[in-house]
């Protein structure tokens, strides 16, 4: 499902999002060769899908995840966090099911089977891009294409686990890697404020809030995030085991992005 690592280096493993597979990060490929992009087949658990990634990853790695992939990151965090070297969790949030989210996915699988993945990505995509990048022809083709190849199959196993997602607001104190919270300034489906309450839930995050991105922050403003990616993979690991709620100088400070 991987591929081959490089024993030299601790790699990064990239979790894509809903309908999202390796062409969301190809930008984030092409800048750190030792990256991989897991799938997760039609796993319809957040449970499963972390075990997935765990039966094929190497002993120690970097995670990053995107959405639903920062989702399935928690975890992996939590079913094996000695494994995980470093975290950043892009464009996601940690809440239960809200109300009404049911009936929003329902109605996206519905006219999924009535009239195709055409019909539901073109109704779901949108709203997920800035505006602004919405005139940008060669990112919504791209960003389309890959969606409607996902499959109904797919989407309908993934919103199955998304709306079965377990909790996870009370491990976030208990990360004790260094971690990156991303996401764009026009995130509609994860907004800044949510990924500030996150990066102030876990000791030391790095917070970055990107200019003029939506929600596929990967593809929208791959500069922006692989600067903020090149340094999170920079942080030094603090060596020494912290006691909850405790400061130290293996992290980067909190800040807001440029």
């Amino acid at each position: 499902m991987l591929g081959k690592f490089s024993e030299s280096v601790v790699p990064l493993i990239l979790l894509p999002g809903l309908i999202c597979d390796r062409r969301i990060f190809a930008d984030q490929l092409a800048a750190f060769p030792d990256s991989m992009v897991a799938d997760y087949g039609l796993c319809a658990s957040i449970q499963a899908m972390a075990r997935r990634v765990l039966d094929a990853a190497p002993r120690r790695f970097a995670l990053l995840g995107h959405s639903l992939g920062a989702r399935v990151a928690l975890e992996v965090v939590r079913q094996a966090p000695e494994r995980v070297d470093r975290l950043a969790l892009v464009s996601t949030g940690v809440h239960l099911p809200r109300d009404h989210e049911a009936e929003a996915r329902f109605a996206l699988r519905d006219l999924g089977r009535a009239s195709g993945m055409e019909a539901l990505v073109d109704s779901w995509l949108p709203p997920m891009v800035a505006p602004a990048n919405l005139a940008d022809p060669s990112l919504m083709q791209r960003l389309r294409a890959m969606c409607i190849d996902a499959g109904l199959a797919r989407f309908e196993a993934q919103i199955a686990a998304l709306l079965a997602r377990p909790e996870v607001e009370s491990l976030l104190p208990a990360i004790a890697c260094p971690t990156l919270v991303a996401c764009g300034s026009e995130d509609r489906w994860s907004p800044p404020d949510q990924h500030r309450a996150i990066a102030t839930a876990v000791a030391d995050a790095d917070l970055v809030v990107v200019d003029c991105a939506g929600h596929m922050l990967p593809a929208e403003a791959p500069d922006a995030l692989n600067a903020a990616i090149a340094r999170w993979l920079e942080t030094p690991i603090h060596e020494e085991p912290r006691s909850q709620g405790e400061n130290d100088d293996g992290f980067q400070s909190t800040a807001a992005a440029r």
